[in-house]
């Protein structure tokens, strides 16, 4: 059994985040009705068939959105107007995760948001049927098999990778220890030209007050392993580019890594006539979309050097000046083309000495909410504004220079929905194909309804657990 963290310990954020108690792993007994804690309110999760398991439960419930491979089954379901995703695993399991994934959430961390766990199910029988965990869809997102199996620039998966490095930082800065680092763990969002990537799975990990380094080496020998399974995976089905090396790639997940994380942590040295340099150091940091809280500077032991080390308290850099300006809330590389438009708009029209307030107010009435306004409705819930916004200056960038002048943005507009636009559209047959492979993982389907353990425990698991407890 995991040992409990002493919550005094926890970023208060964290430790206030916990509404409901992961029972032991040997529990007194199952709940006799059925009962859902929830972290919101949606009447409608009354309404649902929690009789039935998961896998059969009717189609007119069910968003047909690609799904990514997990052990257990899982389902896109309508609840009203939200889509959550649903994971059907033990109470325990269920209970500890959602848990975790509070404690996340309260730390501004990219992860899926918990809507509720759902105990006490029992099929019309009487027979017990697991726990359920609900999480919110997360809105234009797409699970790596999805992104392969769509055209693609080559060095998809190198920017897949970079993705998950950054997230690895961010988790293991926070404290928290993944124990099952993998590309099915996550799912990817566009980030204008780059993938930001979300934490979706947290059932073997733990949230610490700090990670040691031999916590985060095995994460990172660990991802780098079941990366290259992943990718030898898709290499064999004839979903990645035969120029892609799956061990290069690996590595590129280690160096990109350590790289990171020296940039944010390391202490800078600096003699007293060199103090502009922390300037720049900092500068570095929001380059890199995090945020510096503090620094902390004390003089070496001769005297003679000033040490310094940053204090980074989040990333999100650019995406929270763009939220302040225009209440856009995007994406880091998304923020950062859209303030440089900003900035462009600005110049263009001669307003340079105006406050930035009031040109972000007229750049969001002229220029961004009409371009966004024309994309069409059947793609309104595949590509986020500001990924469309984004895609949409790059082609009309290409249309000019092949011009030879200025594009018209309602003319680019029209050229990118006609020729690049349709791209973002999965067809019905590759949808079955990757939705077939999801379930095709699943240790926990309709032959073990009945069986009151599905065979893992990660408290069991060496791998899962030798550095957790």
């Amino acid at each position: 059994m995991t040992p409990a963290i002493d919550l005094n310990q926890l970023d208060p954020r964290a430790a206030k985040a916990t509404s409901v108690k992961a029972e032991d792993a040997t529990p007194a007994g199952e709940p006799t009705a059925l009962t859902i804690t929830a972290s919101v309110s949606n009447p409608k999760m009354f309404t649902l068939p929690w009789e039935q398991p998961l896998a059969t439960w009717p189609k007119e419930l069910l968003a047909n959105l690609p799904r990514g491979i997990s052990r257990h089954v899982v389902r896109f379901v309508r609840v009203g107007n939200e889509v959550y995703a649903m994971k059907e695993i033990t109470r325990q399991v269920a209970e500890r995760e959602y848990e975790l994934l509070r404690r996340l959430e309260k730390l501004e961390l990219p992860c899926v948001s918990p809507v509720a766990v759902v105990t006490g199910r029992h099929n019309r029988e009487g027979e017990r049927l697991e726990a359920i965990l609900v999480t919110k869809h997360l809105k234009f997102s797409l699970p790596y098999r999805a992104l392969f199996a769509r055209n693609l620039r080559t060095d998809t998966a190198e920017r897949l990778i970079d993705a998950l490095a950054v997230l690895m930082v961010r988790l293991h800065l926070a404290g928290f220890y993944w124990g099952d680092v993998s590309l099915s763990n996550v799912l990817f969002l566009r980030d204008a030209y780059a993938f930001s990537a979300w934490l979706v799975d947290a059932e073997t990990g733990d949230l610490h007050p700090a990670l040691t380094d031999g916590q985060r080496e095995y994460d990172i020998d660990l991802a780098r392993t079941n990366i290259i399974g992943e990718l030898m995976d898709l290499s064999s089905g004839k979903l990645l580019p035969d120029e892609v090396d799956e061990v290069e790639v690996g590595n590129r997940l280690v160096d990109r890594y350590h790289s990171l994380w020296s940039t944010l942590t390391d202490t800078d040295k600096f003699s007293p006539d060199e103090m502009w340099k922390i300037e720049k150091r900092v500068n570095k940091l929001n380059d890199l979309g995090f945020d510096v809280d503090e620094l902390e500077m004390k003089t070496a032991e001769d005297g003679k050097r000033v040490l310094v080390r940053p204090r980074v308290v989040d990333a999100g850099y650019a995406s929270r000046k763009l939220l302040r300006l225009t209440g856009l809330d995007v994406q880091e590389n998304q923020a950062r083309r859209l303030l440089n438009d900003l900035d462009a708009y600005r110049a263009s029209t001669w307003r340079e000495g105006e406050d930035l307030e009031i040109v972000a107010t007229d750049w969001m009435r002229e220029v961004f909410e009409p371009t966004v306004r024309m994309i069409p409705k059947e793609y309104r819930s595949q590509i986020e504004p500001a990924q469309f916004f984004h895609e949409v200056l790059d082609h009309r960038w290409f249309l000019a220079e092949k011009a030879g002048h200025d594009v018209p943005m309602a003319e680019a507009v029209e050229s990118y929905i006609a020729t690049v636009l349709p791209n973002y559209k999965i067809d019905a047959k590759t949808m079955e194909q990757l939705n077939a492979e999801a379930d095709a993982g699943v240790i926990d389907d309709e032959s073990t309804y009945d069986d009151p353990d599905d065979g893992y425990n990660p408290d069991d698991d060496p791998d899962a657990a030798v550095w957790a407890h």
